[in-house]
């Protein structure tokens, strides 16, 4: 058959040219290039067509569960998720939208997140970066719950900044209702809120493998547990939980069992009252380890809760165990009320569970004329993050006038009259624990019987005033004084002890004790106020007492004097308090090896006046029982296999008490009166006592008892640091004194472990005050005052102290003192950093 081409002849009519042989040969190879490169240009306009469709069109309305974000990525592409919500006027709520598979949800979602897509769309800036749209949840009153998400690339990053909550709240706001109106699904939109929120919380319920549930509480307790519990949750866990109570209820959460890891920037559970991540109705972000005694516990201001749980890769825990219960909402009308007796307690609503969020109650004490009220907050904690406390715009407590908030250590009012208001305020977001008062009606005539009354409302005891102490908080104890002889008299009239005079302590809190201290021209004061040539500063020789002359010395590195942290490798380091600051300073990293110690596991609340320890507070404290006796001495964990005491523990005159099988140790006890679960008991394998111990003087007091079987660390038993010999503990340093002492000179021991905060004296001062009875090897530590202290059954415990880098090291042991909490008669302790070498030697520790 032959090859015809077909042309359009002039007149319109088909013409037929037959080809040669040569010509048939070119016309195939040109018709194959042009076949194939009409097949290459249509699939090219396919592919723009088909991505331009998308783009538009199909983008803006596919089921986000084929959208699911990448979440790995979100770091990388600079991720920023909006995330809040918006009413809906038109259209009756539905039982349906509870259920993200039904159908009603499914319409309704796709129509708002299409309003959603091309309300971004306005916005070039924000439409460039615009990834996706999603409706997470429906509430009564048709509320929409919403997240937005956008991805700048690398090379966009310095534009990251631009893309604000203002910037997309504005364009939501201005076109949202806009684009509702012209939806095929007509919606009146209002009240659209967005604020940042952490993309790794962005839940999508339609999507498939999500980490997603739904729970309806009731008043019958139900149960819920992290993914994992009480193994470890997974890494990169993302788990979401919305709860749903009846219209008329609240809703109580409570986590008997909380271990998340303690940096809330890599896992955290987030709380919200709303089913959005909306920061602006945030309850509470926590991590970290509670103890049983104070278990988490938070309340919804309605019938919706929104609950997450965040993990990156690094460190499991257990997680969390949750009871959850529909209870009534508190209002004005149920908080609150008219206070008549004399004296009483009221609380913030639901303590010491958190208190819910959007709550004012007002409380009105009124007692007879003539008396006025002083109210006294045994705890107050209404933190909320970048809060300034003096103005306390959020979360407060209203009294006379002025508002409260933060965390105080002490906090007491009285009234002008016989009557007082109280008001309590918390906002739509961030709650806390709250506080808990006690009031009383007083005599103005005489409002603390015996007593001295301080002019914030406490009430001390006479010997306090004039003492030097400003122990009513205001310095008011310690204003019109007359100075006794042996006294400094401070530029704010307060009297000082002569010897306290520079100290290097700012004891007037003016500074007019250390100002006229200062040394001769080209000298230096050390840190027991000696006064040396300046040539001998950072020589690499330690010229004061105290070394304080080659601390943080550039010049000195690489000499090793007393002072001086030498490494493992013999290298010196010339810096305060090197070891375990978090901060790598020898080459060799021994400055931070064996530092597994020192930390809390549990956290734990500040108790205002309260001297009873929390259970796991101090987890490295030991409750030595001797034989049947019961407790007898305390000492501390250091290692798994061996515990620091005192030698005055078992150097006595009964040869029994120098026996290790006459004592039982105890770790992880809080009551000696209770079965607690957790208290682990061992037996004593080993008793060391120090060879050059001397019973008279109570010098080099200090013991070491190996355990027959280790110790198993836990939550509640945990081994305290122990500070290098070069390790300074300054004066004024505030520390702390646990045990199980008696409770005063004479009395019995305590039931429940006992702590105590006092401050390292200054040795001159030390010195003094003892008679010359301390020596190198002792330090004193308590209140010149009085009133604080270790007593009978404390020896042998630790008296730790928190460094800057938030580790605790034990500064002393429990030793010695003339009585208990006498005035001028402070505790006194076995230096550790004495000792440091010797507890090496025979612990390896």
């Amino acid at each position: 058959m032959s090859t015809a081409v077909y042309e359009n002849g002039q007149n319109g009519n088909e013409s037929i040219t037959f080809l040669t042989k040569e010509q048939k040969v070119a016309s195939k190879r040109k018709k194959t290039g042009l076949v194939v490169g009409s097949v290459v240009l249509l699939l090219v306009l396919a592919a723009v067509a088909g991505f331009l469709i998308w783009w538009f069109a199909v983008r803006r309305s596919t089921p986000q569960q084929e959208l699911a974000p990448k979440l790995g990525l979100q770091q990388n592409l600079g991720t920023r998720v909006f995330s809040g919500e918006m009413k809906l006027i038109d259209g009756a709520y539905k039982p349906e939208y509870e259920d993200p598979k039904s159908r009603e949800f499914r319409e309704t979602a796709d129509a708002l997140q299409d309003i959603l897509n091309k309300t971004i769309s306005n916005d070039a800036f924000l439409f460039k970066y615009y990834n996706h749209s999603v409706i997470s949840a429906f509430s009564d009153g048709m509320i929409a719950y919403h997240w937005i998400r956008f991805d700048v690339p690398p090379e966009d990053m310095e534009l990251l900044t631009k893309l604000t909550p203002d910037r997309v709240l504005e364009t939501l706001r201005r076109g949202v209702r806009q684009e509702g109106k012209r939806s095929m699904q007509a919606f009146t939109i209002t009240d659209i809120t967005a604020s940042v929120t952490d993309p790794r919380m962005a839940r999508n319920p339609r999507a498939p493998a999500e980490c997603f549930f739904q729970l309806e509480a009731t008043s019958s307790i139900k149960k819920f547990q992290s993914p994992g519990y009480p193994v470890k949750y997974p890494a990169q866990t993302r788990c979401q939980w919305q709860i749903r109570a009846p219209k008329d209820k609240a809703i109580l959460v409570k986590f008997p069992f909380f271990y998340v890891q303690d940096s809330c920037s890599s896992d955290y559970v987030f709380i919200f009252d709303s089913l959005s991540t909306d920061t602006s109705h945030a309850i509470m972000q926590y991590c970290g380890h509670r103890p049983p005694t104070n278990p988490l516990e938070v309340i919804s201001s309605g019938n919706l809760m929104l609950i997450n749980l965040i993990t990156d890769n690094t460190i499991q825990r257990p997680g969390f165990e949750a009871q959850y219960s529909a209870i009534p909402p508190i209002t004005a009308q149920t908080c609150g009320g008219l206070l008549t007796n004399l004296s009483g307690v009221f609380t913030s609503p639901h303590y010491p569970s958190f208190y819910p969020p959007m709550v004012d109650c007002n409380w009105t004490i009124s007692v007879p004329e003539g008396m006025k009220i002083r109210v006294k907050f045994s705890m107050f904690r209404l933190k909320e993050p970048g809060v300034n406390i003096r103005i306390c715009s959020k979360d407060y407590v209203l009294i006379n006038g002025t508002k409260y908030c933060g965390e105080r250590s002490a906090l007491t009012l009285k009234s002008n009259t016989n009557t007082m208001v109280i008001t309590f305020h918390s906002d739509s977001s961030y709650t806390d624990k709250g506080f808990s008062a006690q009031y009383n009606a007083y005599d103005p005539q005489n409002p603390c019987p015996g007593q001295f009354p301080c002019t914030t409302g406490f009430c001390i005891s006479k010997e306090l005033q004039c003492d030097g102490w400003n122990d009513c908080g205001d310095m008011s104890d310690e204003k019109k004084c007359q100075c006794e002889e042996d006294h400094f008299v401070c530029d704010n009239g307060m009297c000082k002890p002569r010897y306290w005079v520079c100290d290097q302590v700012n004891d007037c809190g003016d500074n007019s004790d250390e100002r006229d201290c200062t040394c001769g021209k080209n000298q230096f004061r050390c840190g027991d106020g000696t006064c040396l040539p300046q040539t001998v500063m950072c020589n690499g020789k330690k010229d004061c007492a105290d070394g304080s002359d080659e601390a943080s010395c550039k010049e000195s590195a690489g000499m090793c004097t007393d002072f001086t942290f030498t490494c493992g490798n013999g290298q010196c380091v010339n810096k305060l308090n090197a070891e375990c600051d978090k901060v790598s300073d020898c080459s060799d990293g021994s400055d931070e090896q064996g530092c597994n110690c020192g930390e809390r596991p549990y956290k734990h609340n500040r108790i205002v006046g309260g001297q009873n320890a929390d259970v796991g507070e101090w987890p490295w404290q030991i409750s030595l029982h001797y034989q049947t006796s019961g407790h007898v001495c305390g000492a501390s964990i250091i290692s798994n296999k061996w515990l620091l005491s005192a030698a005055h523990c078992f150097m006595t005159g009964d040869p029994l008490y120098r026996e290790p099988s006459s004592w039982t140790t105890y770790s992880g006890m809080n009551d000696q009166e209770k079965e607690e679960r957790g208290v682990q008991m061992r037996e004593v394998k080993t008793i060391i006592t120090h060879a050059d111990y001397n019973q008279m003087t109570f010098d080099n007091d200090i013991a070491v008892l190996e355990l027959k079987e280790p110790l198993v660390f836990s939550s509640t038993v945990n081994p305290v640091c122990l500070p290098s010999s070069s390790h300074v503990f300054p004066p004024g340093m505030p520390c702390w004194v646990t045990g199980w002492g008696a409770l005063r000179e004479g009395g019995r021991t305590a039931s429940v472990l006992q702590k105590a905060e006092v401050k390292i004296i200054n040795d001159t001062v030390c010195d003094l005050v003892t008679e010359g009875q301390v020596t190198s090897r002792m330090l004193c530590s308590g209140f010149l005052a009085g009133g604080v202290d270790a007593c009978q059954g404390d020896s042998g415990g630790p008296l730790v102290c928190l460094s800057e880098a938030n580790i605790w090291f034990q500064c002393g042991i429990v030793s010695w003192g003339e009585g208990c909490a006498r005035r001028n008669k402070p505790g006194v302790y076995t230096r550790l950093t004495k000792f440091r070498q010797w507890i090496r030697q025979h612990t390896q520790v």
